[in-house]
């Protein structure tokens, strides 16, 4: 507990200080709170004088900083609309392999792990024939130049000593062997070489990626990735909702390690099972 006293002084300084980085008079203050320029010098001058709580926030909103912070019940000085503004961010979400946020998080977080459910298979994962197939009709006659710059940033992810670890469900890679639902009209040669892809990437990267496989009837999850112990993203189609506050950060990675907690498969139980599906393929 802070004494009465030492809250004044403490009220006194950070008032002074933050009426002087946004270059406010005390009778701009006092204008802007509707009192006499009187009772702004008071509490600018007094060590046992606090004001009000309709004054002290007042003032704070006058100055664009949190009223607790000017009471000493906070130390940082920013409302807390700003606050939650710098930790839950809303960015675009474009039909691109990698994007530049996507990227740009995944450099912030090199040499942490990464955990990833991704909306369809991996793209860090797929051939290229798979990724022209998927994107071209988005991407038209870029599509060339975009996989070429996908390729690029995947060369560089691959080298910047993060474990990934990426949870799908069952039934994703059940359609895609099948060509079924989102993968319908995928043909059977880029189905087989694109399990042959998932089985050396799964086998020869291990433990270093680790992909596991759970059944959705189970358990479930939205498209998610935790940059290690920085943020976390959830997907939803057109945007990214992008949480950068630790204790969002770790409920998004708890959640992760109860997927991987309640896998139908392991990691070192996946490749067997790719190779099952690619026998059925055709």
């Amino acid at each position: 507990m802070i004494d009465k006293r030492d809250r004044a002084i403490l009220f006194r300084t950070r008032l002074a200080e933050a009426m002087e980085q946004r270059g406010m008079s005390q009778s701009a203050l006092a204008r802007s709170v509707h009192v006499d320029r009187s009772t702004i010098s008071q509490l600018l001058q007094s060590e046992k004088r606090l004001p009000n709580a309709q004054l002290a926030a007042d003032c704070a909103m006058a100055l664009g900083i949190s009223a607790d912070w000017l009471l000493g019940l906070s130390q940082r000085p920013e409302p807390l609309a700003d606050l939650l503004a710098t930790q839950l961010t809303e960015t675009e979400a474009p039909r691109a392999l990698i994007d530049e946020a996507i990227f740009n998080w995944h450099r912030e977080a090199a040499g942490y792990k990464i955990r990833h459910v991704p909306a369809t298979l991996p793209d860090m994962l797929k051939t290229r024939s798979m990724v022209h197939w998927e994107y071209a009709p988005q991407l038209g006659r870029t599509a060339d130049q975009a996989i070429g710059a996908f390729e690029d940033r995947l060369a560089w992810m691959r080298n910047a000593r993060s474990d990934y670890e990426i949870a799908l469900p069952l039934h994703e890679l059940e359609a895609f062997c099948q060509g079924s639902g989102y993968y319908s009209g995928l043909g059977v040669g880029l189905r087989l070489e694109q399990m042959d892809r998932l089985i050396e990437l799964t086998e020869s990267l291990y433990p270093s990626l680790r992909l596991y496989l759970f059944d959705a009837r189970r358990v479930f999850s939205a498209p998610i990735t935790v940059f290690g112990p920085m943020l976390a993203v959830l997907y939803l189609g057109r945007h990214y909702l992008a949480f950068r506050d630790t204790g969002r950060v770790e409920s998004f990675g708890r959640h992760f390690d109860w997927l991987v907690r309640e896998a139908a498969m392991s990691a070192r139980d996946v490749p067997a099972h790719l190779r099952a599906l690619r026998s059925q393929i055709g």
